[in-house]
This record gives structure tokens, sequence and C-alpha cells, in this order.
């Protein structure tokens, strides 16, 4: 009973901070560390003691294969760009990627990076946006592919 409890809480608190996350990313574009170290502790909890969506090894590194695409990516856009003071893709969008693949493995994440880029270009093409903010489509790419873990897989 305790144990439900305990993981009751500690979802609440990860959708907490993925609301503040995304609320923050929608209206500054930028994504607050103080909300982002704490869904990293929360998701390294998770999944060593519920390790139900995936076994931490794979957790692990799925948050080193997060941080090294979005790395890279980023240095392509700040290497080759045209605005090299502006990036599309900062700092926090690479932390971000490396905590959605610590709570979703490698499978989880690029299911959720394919969901999440869809969700994002369709948003931008009717909104007309040049900027689309990454984090709101990457936690639904991500929930979507929770469901699909879970269910299907």
């Amino acid at each position: 009973m305790f144990f439900y409890t305990f993981f009751t809480l500690l979802l609440l608190g990860a959708f907490f901070c993925v609301w503040r996350i995304s609320m923050a990313d929608f209206r500054r574009r930028i994504i607050p560390d103080a909300y982002l170290f704490p869904l990293l502790l929360i998701g390294l909890i998770v999944v060593f003691f519920f390790p139900w969506i995936c076994n931490p090894t794979e957790s692990v590194v799925g948050a080193v294969t997060g941080y090294t695409l979005a790395g890279i990516i980023g240095l392509l856009f700040e290497h080759f760009g045209k605005d090299k003071t502006n990036t599309p893709i900062g700092m926090g969008d690479i932390k971000l990627l490396s905590v959605a693949g610590l709570w979703l493995g490698t499978t989880g994440l690029a299911i959720a990076l394919i969901f999440s880029c869809i969700f994002g270009g369709i948003w931008a093409k009717r909104k007309k946006q040049k900027f689309i903010p990454f984090a709101p489509f990457l936690f639904m790419g991500g929930f979507l592919s929770f469901i699909i873990i879970l269910f299907l897989l």
C-alpha cells in the first residue's frame, strides 16, 4: 500500500514539473532547471524502484542517447546555422531530451521524438510559427510513447 501511494505521489510531482516546464516553454521559450532537475530525480527514483517501462540500464542508455543526439543537433545548428546567436535548440531542450530518454529508454525516446516532431510541425504550420516550443510536444509524444510501450510492445 505504501509503495502505491509513494508511486502516485511521484507521478503527481512529475506531472506538476511537466506542466510548469510546458508553460514556461510556451510563454518564454525557456526550460527552467528548477523543474527539470526534480523531473530527472523523480525519473531516477521511478526507474530504479519501479522498473515497469524499462530497466535501469536501458534508461541510462536512453538518457545518454537523448543528450548526445540533442547535443549534436544543437552543435550542427550553431555551426551551420545562419543566426549563430539564436539557435533553435538550446541547452534546456538538450537536457529535456536526456530526461525523456531516462524516463522512456531508447525505444520510447525514438517513438516520442517521432510523435513530437509530427505534433510540433502541425502546430507550427497552423500557427505559422518559426520557432516551436518543443517541451509540450515532447511531453505529448512521450505520453503516447509511454502508452504504446505499455500496451503494444
